[in-house]
This record gives C-alpha cells, structure tokens and sequence, in this order.
C-alpha cells in the first residue's frame, strides 16, 4: 500500500521535556491503526502533531507526498480530521451541529446526507431537533463524530473516542468506524486503552516513553 502520510525523526520538545523521540512512521492509505500505550506517553501530542494542531520541534510529515508546510491550514484539516474524546457540540440544537460544515463551505445543507448519516449511527431526523444540552453522552459523541466526516475526510484521527461509553454506544461506533475505513476507504488512526479494542486491533502501535513501536 502506498503511504498517505510518513513521518521521519519527529521530535516534540516542551521546555526541557522531551516528549516526542525520534518518530518514523509510514502510514498506508486505507490503513486502520490502534495506537496505545501508557497515559502520558505522546500517544495525543502524536496525534495533535499529524493533524496540524501543533507544531512538531524537529523532523519530517509528509502527506499525500508534500511536506506538511506546503498545506493550506484549513484545507489540511479538512483532509485530516481530529475527533476528540471529549465532544464540544455548541448552538443550541444538533442540527446547528450538522449544519456547520456546510455552512462554512458555504454550501446548502444536503438533507438527505445528514440523515443518512443520523440514522447508520442510530439516530433520527427528530435528533436533529434536540438541544445539544439534551443529548447522552454517547449521543453527544455520535453527532460529533458526523459533523466530522459529512465531507469525507482521508485521515480520521479519533483520541479515545468511545472511552466512557457504554456498550451499545461502542459497537454502534465501532461498526460505524468499520464502514467508513473498509466502505468509503478513510484511513483511520484510533487512540485507546479500552482492552477489547486493543484485542480486536488489526494493526497496533503502541507509544511507550515517546518512542513509537509495533505493537504487542
């Protein structure tokens, strides 16, 4: 498979703490990775790094081929999205939610889109209409989470994503994941300690002292 994004001697450094260690990795289109490792060890200044939200000290990103310094900002992470483990919704309602990346296309919203997408992750078009100060937690994750891939992005970065949630909300984003990566070929790179993603992990890496290795 052809790399869609490689980094070479990535280094992360705050102040006198090293965070990042000489980082190389080749990460092939279509590619689903679990990343893991212990709590503090780099596994998010990893992911904040590959998605543009902070600067990496030293080192190579390369994506599609072209150093990351070559992208527009936004049109970058329009390519490679972050999904937090913690969801900020805002407006009032969830269609304030899906409505947004239209918006700032400045494109009509496409309504049968909004609701295919609601209703592959359980939802329904009466979702739409309830206050985000409403919704569960799991729901709160899964209209994230759509907001983020109405304009299919190539990379989808997602930091704990499903951590705190219960177990119908987990299956219900895993499958969702699923079909994104092997359905609609987003390549996806997954933060987590949850044991049974770990276990059903296709390919593993793992962040141990801010050194990235194969996983075990």
């Amino acid at each position: 498979m052809t790399a869609l994004m490689t980094l070479e001697q990535v280094n992360y450094r705050v102040g006198d703490k090293q965070i990042l260690h000489d980082v190389n990795w080749e990460i092939p289109a279509g590619a689903h990775v679990t990343l893991t490792g212990p709590s503090g060890s780099g596994k998010s200044t990893l992911l904040r790094i590959i998605a543009s939200m902070i600067s990496k000290t030293s080192g190579e990103l390369f994506f599609d081929g072209r150093p990351i310094e070559d992208y527009d900002p936004i049109a970058y992470r329009r390519q490679v999205s972050y999904c937090f483990q913690q969801p900020t919704l805002f407006g009032a309602t969830v269609e304030d939610n899906v409505a947004f990346p239209y918006q700032i296309r400045k494109l009509p919203v496409d309504s049968a889109h909004v609701l295919e997408a609601l209703t592959y992750v359980g939802l329904t078009e009466q979702t739409l209409h309830q206050k985000v100060t409403d919704l569960s937690g799991g729901e709160r994750q899964r209209v994230a989470l759509i907001r983020n891939i109405l304009f299919l992005p190539k990379v989808l970065l997602l930091d704990e994503v499903t951590a705190g949630l219960d177990e119908g909300n987990k299956t219900i984003i895993h499958d969702w994941l699923r079909h994104l990566n092997q359905d609609r070929g987003v390549t996806t790179i997954m933060i987590t300690h949850d044991t049974q993603e770990i276990a059903a992990a296709s390919q593993l890496m793992r962040v141990v002292n801010g050194r990235l290795e194969v996983g075990k």
